[in-house]
């Protein structure tokens, strides 16, 4: 074999070795790049938490005076404990029926403050004055009758808790002569002492009120000495409208009985206690604010709640009162929480002898709402009634 040959064939030898070895590579895959890894979302912006409700009270006594603030400040504590980090609540106490109140309620306003109780019926016209100032406000007067776009009122039936103290009142006189420290000659207080007279009445026809008037709200010592007169006057027994617990603490120095009122006051006077009509505001305050949170708050309304939603009750009946008597109250809460009992039903007759409410008639809420006078076995007059 010539050289030729020879390279010839180690020419053909290479080339048959790399097309053997491009075939045996054609079966085999080629690996992909790894892809790079998709970054992590980035973390969902938090939302914003929401501000807190500002919500604020004006209290016309001071927090501590065991009776009307004292109860209206157990209802703001049961807003926070209800709505939590969801409210801020905040209270000015012993705010006067005055010009000063519209300073307080304005200083409400410039902190923010969304939601506004005022407390006591002297402020009406002031709040009636901030609240056409201030119409990204909600008002919320207690006791009051004048409404408008931004402010609504709310009482509770005072006059249903007076009655039952009266059915014991009239039990537990030995001189049937009772006595009641008034504050101011509202229709409210009016329509409380001659709930409490017919109260007495129903289980002692033969008592007498007899009353005397502070002209205030809360003056302890304004208080103990109309206390003290009506007990030199024969009142065994004392009924309140004031807001602390001075007649209760009188009743007792001086060996007679009486009555809390706002709040359970028998601490104040435990051998002298009979009852305690008090008032839960607790909730009204939750329905008004879960109102203001979700958007469905509505002024220009007026809500009166009573026994029948849990704003009224006697507590803390003395161990010396009857059973029978005891039993009688339990009928009248019965009765006022399901409609079988009213207490304005008629024939109902003033002082003077005239048929304010006819045989078989059930007052409305209007005539209550305006009462200036007084039943029969009240005595004296009105003050400033014709």
């Amino acid at each position: 074999m010539t050289d030729l040959q020879k390279r010839s064939l180690l020419r053909i030898a290479a080339l048959t070795a790399v097309a053997s070895a491009a075939l045996l590579g054609c079966g085999k895959k080629e690996e992909a790049a790894p892809v790079p890894a998709a970054p992590a979302p980035a973390a969902a912006a938090s939302a914003p938490k929401a501000e807190p409700l500002k919500i604020a009270f004006a209290y016309v006594g001071p927090v501590g005076d065991g009776g009307w603030s004292f109860a209206h400040d157990n209802g703001r504590k049961a807003i926070e404990k209800e709505f939590g980090d969801k409210v801020k609540t905040s209270f000015v106490e012993s705010v006067p029926e005055s010009a000063d109140a519209e300073r307080v309620i304005r200083d409400m306003v410039g902190q923010g403050n969304k939601l506004i109780f005022g407390t006591t019926f002297g402020y009406m016209e002031t709040m009636l004055k901030v609240a056409a100032d201030s119409k990204d406000v909600k008002f919320e007067h207690a006791t009051g009758y004048k409404q408008a776009e931004n402010l609504r009122t709310y009482d509770s039936r005072t006059y249903e808790g007076a009655y039952m103290a009266g059915v014991i009142a009239g039990k537990m006189t030995k001189t049937n002569t009772l006595g009641v420290v008034a504050s101011v000659p509202i229709p409210e207080v009016i329509r409380n002492i001659n709930s409490f007279t017919l109260g007495a009445q129903s289980s002692n026809p033969k008592v007498k009120t007899k009353v005397v008037w502070v002209n205030g709200w809360f003056d302890p010592p304004k208080e103990t000495e109309a206390a003290t007169s009506l007990i030199n006057g024969g009142a065994d027994v004392l009924f309140q409208n004031t807001d602390s617990p001075a007649v209760l603490k009188t009743a007792e120095a001086k060996g007679k009985r009486a009555f809390g009122w706002d709040s359970d006051m028998s601490a104040y006077g435990p051998k002298a206690h009979l009852a305690s009509s008090i008032i839960n505001w607790g909730p009204y305050y939750i329905k008004a604010t879960k109102e203001a949170l979700d958007g469905s708050w509505k002024g220009g309304t007026a809500a009166w709640w009573g026994v029948k939603e849990g704003a009224i009750d006697l507590v803390s009946i003395a161990a010396d009162v009857p059973a029978e008597t005891k039993a009688k109250i339990d009928e009248v809460k019965k009765g006022l929480t399901d409609g079988s009992f009213v207490i304005w039903k008629g024939p109902i007759v003033d002082n003077t002898g005239k048929v304010q409410v006819a045989k078989d008639t059930v007052a409305d809420d209007k005539f209550l709402g305006g009462l200036n006078f007084f039943v029969k076995g009240v005595e004296g007059k009105v003050p400033g009634a014709k």
